[in-house]
C-alpha cells in the first residue's frame, strides 16, 4: 500500500514538473520570438516610434482615407503588441531626420510628401508616375513597369536603415489606398518570416500585389518579387527618365506579371 501511494505521488510530481518545464519552454520561445520581432521592427519595450499619415487624395488637406486609417490602426496594434508607443503625425508635420526613431511611413508620393522624399533618397530606382485622373499611378522599378486598376494594384514594402540613429524606416507605398492596407497586413502577418529571412538589421524592398478588391478587399495579397537591387540602384547620368512626380519614363512599358514571380520569403 505504501509503495502504491509513493508511486502515485511520484507520478503526480513528475507530471507536474514536466508540465512546468513545457510551459517554461513555451514561454521562453514566445519571449524569444517577441524579442526578435521587436529587433526586426526596431522597437524597444517602453520606447516610441512614428506613424506618418498620408492625405486623402480627393479630400481636404488634413483628411485621411478610410483604408489608410485602417492601415495606421493595424500598425499601431503591431507597435503596441511589441511594447512600444506609436506617435501619429501628418506627412508634412514630421521634421525629423531618418534613424532617430523607427518610422512607418504610409502612402504613395502623391499623397505623402515624406514618402516621396524617402523614395528619392532611399529607393531611387522605384518611381511612381503621375496620372491626370484618379487611376492608379504606374509604378516603375528598374526596367519593369507595373500597372494597377480599379480592383488590383501593387505596393512596395521596404525596410531601410539610414541616418545616425540607426532605427529603421518602413516605407509602405501603394498605387492606391487599398494597396497600402494590403501591404500593412502583409507586414503584420509575415513579420516573423521576414525576420528569419532578412535578419533584424538587413534592408529590403518587396513588391506586393493585391487583387480582386471588389470581392476580397485588401486581404488577397501576394508576394511578387524582392526588388531591393533594382529599387536601390541609382541611374547613371543621362539614363532613364520620368520621376516620382514627372511624366512617363523613356523606353517601352513592360507589362506587369499576372502572378507572383517567385514564392514568398522562406
Amino acid at each position: 500500500m505504501g509503495d502504491t501511494v509513493t508511486n502515485i505521488v511520484l507520478g503526480v510530481v513528475s507530471s507536474a514538473v514536466s508540465a512546468a518545464l513545457a510551459w517554461l519552454a513555451q514561454a521562453l520561445l514566445r519571449q524569444r520570438r517577441a524579442e526578435r520581432t521587436r529587433r526586426f521592427l526596431g522597437l524597444r519595450h517602453g520606447g516610441d516610434c512614428l506613424l506618418v499619415t498620408p492625405r486623402h487624395m480627393s479630400g481636404a488637406e488634413r483628411s485621411v482615407s478610410r483604408r489608410d486609417l485602417l492601415a495606421l490602426m493595424e500598425l499601431g496594434t503591431l507597435v503596441r503588441e511589441s511594447g512600444a508607443r506609436p506617435e501619429v503625425l501628418g506627412h508634412d508635420e514630421v521634421g525629423q531626420e531618418l534613424g532617430a526613431r523607427t518610422e512607418f511611413c504610409v502612402g504613395g508620393p502623391a499623397a505623402n510628401a515624406r514618402a516621396a522624399a524617402h523614395l528619392r533618397a532611399l529607393l531611387p530606382g522605384a518611381r511612381f508616375h503621375a496620372c491626370e485622373d484618379t487611376s492608379p499611378s504606374p509604378l516603375e522599378i528598374g526596367d519593369r513597369r507595373y500597372e494597377g486598376s480599379r480592383n488590383s494594384g501593387y505596393a512596395l514594402l521596404a525596410r531601410i536603415t539610414a541616418g545616425s540613429g540607426g532605427r529603421p524606416t518602413f516605407l509602405i507605398s501603394g498605387q492606391l489606398a487599398f494597396a497600402n492596407l494590403a501591404a500593412t497586413r502583409y507586414l503584420a502577418a509575415e513579420r516573423d518570416r521576414l525576420a528569419r529571412r532578412y535578419g533584424t538589421d538587413a534592408d529590403f524592398c518587396l513588391l506586393l500585389r493585391v487583387s480582386q478588391t471588389d470581392i476580397y478587399g485588401a486581404d488577397l495579397v501576394e508576394f511578387v518579387a524582392d526588388v531591393t537591387e533594382p529599387a536601390t540602384r541609382r541611374e547613371r547620368a543621362g539614363e532613364g527618365g520620368g520621376g516620382h512626380g514627372g511624366g512617363e519614363a523613356a523606353g517601352p512599358a513592360i507589362p506587369a506579371p499576372a502572378s507572383a514571380e517567385s514564392g514568398p520569403p522562406a
